[in-house]
């Protein structure tokens, strides 16, 4: 695998910077050396992902919602990297409209940013704009199978108005923009309770609850450690390619074998329930990703068993933590949060 560019400039900006992935990217910018202006509302997002680097020199953090007008200094940012929408099945249901609207509008507010200062754009998409794919695996060129007006639509249809709105600058105004579309990225900073099944299994199982597995079980998706998701994203920002490219696993696994290998690295005798099968809920999912590895020299290296154990390491800590706050009577926002969950 060739070695990442080294040119990212020093100046950029993170919008979702409190989320799963935003919080990695975070990490990640700092470490090569970048000043991080990281934006996020916290409607998502948990600013305790953030709390590890709260003392960094280079990072500033503002509370801020990008539908509305970006702050001032947004202006200096060389490279804007857009996470700022909800992935959470169980919040995007819950806040269509806000969700639609971070997706239409945040990235137009970006684009605009960009089209003004000449900064680079990547926009973060998803897998979910393949909808219940008809073609085996996804590759860039599939147009999709979306539903447009199911319980999903807001998140699916936000994401590829976005996709379409950032090539429409780029074509018509010259704006420089990348497009990500990202297969169930998973890791440290999951949230509990967010409807991602990683998370979900993790929890019951710790728990000792029943693991919820939804319609036979059979129904496959291709989990990707965020570690892997970062450098891609990294990788295709610093890259002369546009996409929109595939960031996923291609080892497709079906819900049955990662709720079995849960089970197993987290040791825990929890048994599985079966519940009906969400609407528009996709039956399958595996990225091709011919263009990421020509492009980007980029394939994912995080073998499922290390992911999961390190992301199941991370809710052994997050529980503990949140119980010894209890019991000291000063339990967080966010630890109570956890604590509800866990």
């Amino acid at each position: 695998m060739k070695n990442p560019p080294s040119a990212t400039p020093h100046a950029v900006l993170v919008a979702g910077a409190a989320g799963f992935l935003g919080s990695h990217l975070c990490e990640r910018l700092l470490e090569r050396g970048c000043r991080v202006l990281a934006l996020d509302d916290l409607s998502s997002g948990d600013l305790q992902h953030l709390e590890h680097l709260r003392r960094h020199p280079a990072l500033r953090f503002v509370r801020h919602d990008i539908t509305e007008p970006l702050p001032t200094e947004a202006r200096d940012c060389e490279r804007l990297f857009n996470l700022a929408c909800p992935a959470s099945p169980a919040y995007y249901q819950r806040h269509p409209v806000a969700t639609v609207l971070s997706s239409a509008v945040g990235v137009w507010r970006l684009l605009e940013l960009a089209q003004h200062t000449g900064a680079r754009l990547l926009h973060v998409s998803t897998s979910e704009v393949y909808g219940e794919p008809q073609v085996h695996p996804q590759p860039e060129a599939y147009w999709g199978h979306v539903n447009p007006v199911g319980p999903r639509a807001c998140y699916d249809e936000g994401k590829r108005c976005a996709e379409a709105m950032c090539l429409a600058y780029a074509a018509e105004r010259g704006v420089v923009v990348r497009i990500a579309r990202l297969f169930n990225a998973y890791g440290p900073r999951l949230r509990p309770g967010d409807g991602r099944v990683v998370s979900n299994f993790i929890v019951q199982a710790l728990a000792g609850r029943p693991l919820t597995v939804y319609g036979d079980g059979l129904q496959t998706r291709s989990f990707c450690y965020v570690d892997d998701t970062v450098d891609g994203l990294l990788r295709l920002m610093d890259a002369g390619f546009t996409g929109p490219v595939n960031l996923g696993n291609p080892q497709e696994r079906t819900m049955l074998d990662l709720a079995e290998r849960v089970l197993r690295l987290a040791g825990s005798r929890s048994r599985l329930v079966f519940e009906a099968l969400p609407a528009d809920d996709p039956t399958r999912r595996c990225p091709d990703i011919t263009l990421a590895r020509h492009h980007l020299g980029w394939a994912p290296r995080v073998p499922i068993d290390e992911g999961l154990a390190r992301t199941i390491e991370y809710f052994r800590a997050l529980s503990a933590q949140a119980g010894a706050r209890r019991a000291q009577g000063s339990v967080s926002p966010s630890a109570a949060y956890s604590l509800s969950r866990l």
